[in-house]
Parts: structure tokens; C-alpha cells; sequence
């Protein structure tokens, strides 16, 4: 018996890598999986009926049960048409996973329109285009869950990044609202934010990673896993899966509204944005007030993630060094 008997999944961006290890974990836990990629290259380009296809073929060769499906989430029929397919293949929806993502690195000077459209139409808007068809249904049979995927990127912040950390941050507080829409009717909804080696992540150039180091930007690669051989081999996308089954799982019934950090053995607890220090005053601020509290309460001992480079004239700094001297 496993974890996940008898339950219906839909796993968006499942033929590869992370999706692809969490179709396979699903199915051999009992659960009948809608295997959806349409195949599309990491830009978000091409078409391809592949990689569903023979994820399908790998979990029925191990006794699971898995069909295929082609859709774009960036296409509101698209997300309807696979919730619809595990409903006349199966009869219900009981657990929708959005993994499916592409990236359009620029940055934001370099970044055109279409761009920043074509990653929020897929990490952010196309999660919606999945989770309203299926929340109607699961609404009406009073049980559901929907795990949604979010990064560092856009919950810390990554350079070259905008429209992914945008869309990604936008998929945390869109987990959080539908947490609350919807747990009232035993639905829970959560957040992924993965740390692993996928094909996502072998497109980002070395070249541009020493870049980012040497300009001093922070961001989310600090929270990224140490090198693999630290790990020993646990930087493999398979290694998200247990922690996106648990929550798919009748025992996960009270944990909604939370993003997990799992990145290899290591599963983290995400801090909700709230205020971490406050400042306040009995009359209106004076803007001398606000430079001597901001700076040396609220912004005590807090790294500017990118700071300016030391041949950029900043008056504020040269003023700084001029009472620090």
C-alpha cells in the first residue's frame, strides 16, 4: 500500500528533471499520475511530445499507471484540458502540482516585453490556468491538495532574473490566498522552493555566475546547495520528490499556506514576510529622525545585496567615509 493510493495527480512539467522524479515517486506510491510536458525547450521554445510520452512509458514499465499529456499551462484551455483528461480517465482531481517553468534571463535594462510575458504566462499565470479548474472540482468533493513551486530567485532574489523572481515570488502569496480560499473545504495548498542540478539550472553560464560574484551580488545562489560532492549525490531533482508526496498525502491534512525549502537531504520551513524589526514615533517622522532609526535600527548590521561598484561616485557613501575618517 502506498502513501498515495487510489489518489489523482496532474504534475505540470513532468517528462524531466524535477517533475519528472515526482511523476515516478507518485505512481509508485499508488497514485494515477497525468504526466503534462509539452516538450518545449528551456526558453520555452519548440514542441516535443517526448518526454511525457516515455515518462509514461517508465512508470507503466514499473507497474504504475500514467498518461500523457501535451499542454502549454501558459494556455487557459491548456490547464482545463488536463484537469478534464484525469477526470474522464479517472473520475476525480485530488492533487495538482505545478512544476512546469522556462527562463528568459536578461537583465532588467536588456529585458524585452515579451520576455517578461512569456515566464509570468508560464511560472505564474499559468499555475492559475491549473489551479482554478481544479479547485472547482475539489471544492465540490471536499478534498484536495495543490503544490505549487516558487524559488530563491524570486523569494530572496537572483541577478538577471526579473521576470523569474517576479513570477516565482508572485507564486508564493498566490499559494498563501488560495490556502485560505480553500482550506475551509479540506483543500491545502503549498509552496516548493527547490534547490537541484536540472537543465534549468545547467543554462545559466558559468561565465555569468563568476559575474555575479565578482560584482558582489547576493541573492539566491547564497542559498543554493554547496557543491555536489558535499551532498554526496543528493543535488538530483529525485530528491524533491518525498517532501512534494508527503504533502500530497492524507497525513499533510493540516499543514496550507507554507513554501518549503528542499534542496537535497535538507528541507527548510520559509519565514512569511513579515516585519523583523520596527521602528516608531508619537508625531510625524522627521526625515533626520527616519536617517538616524532606519540606519541604525531597522538596517543594523543588513548587507546591501548589490552594492555599487567602487568607481560609481555615491554621495551618501562619500559622505559616510568622510565621518568614518
Amino acid at each position: 500500500m502506498g502513501v498515495l493510493d487510489g489518489k489523482v495527480a496532474v504534475i505540470t512539467g513532468s517528462g524531466r528533471g524535477i517533475g519528472q522524479g515526482m511523476a515516478k515517486l507518485f505512481a509508485a506510491e499508488g497514485a494515477k499520475v497525468v504526466v503534462n510536458d509539452p516538450g518545449v525547450n528551456v526558453d520555452g521554445s519548440g514542441e516535443d511530445s517526448g518526454p511525457a510520452d516515455e515518462t509514461v512509458a517508465e512508470i507503466e514499465a514499473a507497474g504504475g499507471t500514467a498518461v500523457a499529456n501535451h499542454d502549454s499551462v501558459s494556455d487557459v484551455d491548456g490547464g482545463e484540458n488536463m484537469v478534464k483528461q484525469a477526470v474522464d480517465a479517472w473520475g476525480r482531481i485530488d492533487i495538482l502540482c505545478n512544476v512546469a517553468g522556462i527562463l528568459r534571463d536578461r537583465m532588467v535594462f536588456n529585458m524585452s516585453a515579451q520576455e517578461w510575458r512569456d515566464v509570468i504566462d508560464v511560472h505564474l499565470t499559468g499555475q492559475f490556468h491549473t489551479i482554478k479548474p481544479a479547485a472547482v472540482l475539489m471544492r465540490q468533493q471536499r478534498y484536495g491538495r495543490i503544490i505549487n513551486f516558487s524559488s530563491t530567485s524570486g523569494l530572496i532574489g537572483n541577478a538577471g532574473q526579473t521576470n523569474y523572481g517576479a513570477a516565482k515570488s508572485g507564486v508564493a502569496g498566490l499559494t498563501r490566498v488560495v490556502a485560505r480560499d480553500l482550506g475551509r473545504y479540506g483543500i491545502t495548498a503549498n509552496a516548493i522552493a527547490p534547490g537541484a542540478a536540472t537543465r534549468m539550472t545547467q543554462t545559466v553560464p558559468d561565465s555569468a555566475r563568476q559575474m555575479r560574484q565578482q560584482a558582489g551580488i547576493q541573492g539566491a545562489a547564497a542559498a543554493a546547495p554547496p557543491p555536489q560532492s558535499a551532498w554526496t549525490g543528493f543535488s538530483g531533482p529525485e530528491f524533491v520528490a518525498p517532501m512534494c508526496a508527503f504533502l500530497a498525502s492524507d497525513e499533510a491534512w493540516n499543514i496550507n499556506g507554507q513554501v518549503f525549502h528542499v534542496s537535497g537531504g535538507r528541507v527548510g520551513l520559509g519565514v512569511h514576510p513579515v516585519a523583523m524589526r520596527t521602528i516608531q514615533s508619537d508625531h510625524l517622522w522627521t526625515l533626520a529622525e527616519l536617517d538616524d532609526a532606519v540606519q541604525n535600527v531597522l538596517m543594523r548590521d543588513i548587507d546591501n545585496p548589490a552594492p555599487p561598484r567602487e568607481d560609481v561616485e555615491i554621495p551618501g557613501r562619500d559622505i559616510e567615509a568622510q565621518a568614518l575618517s
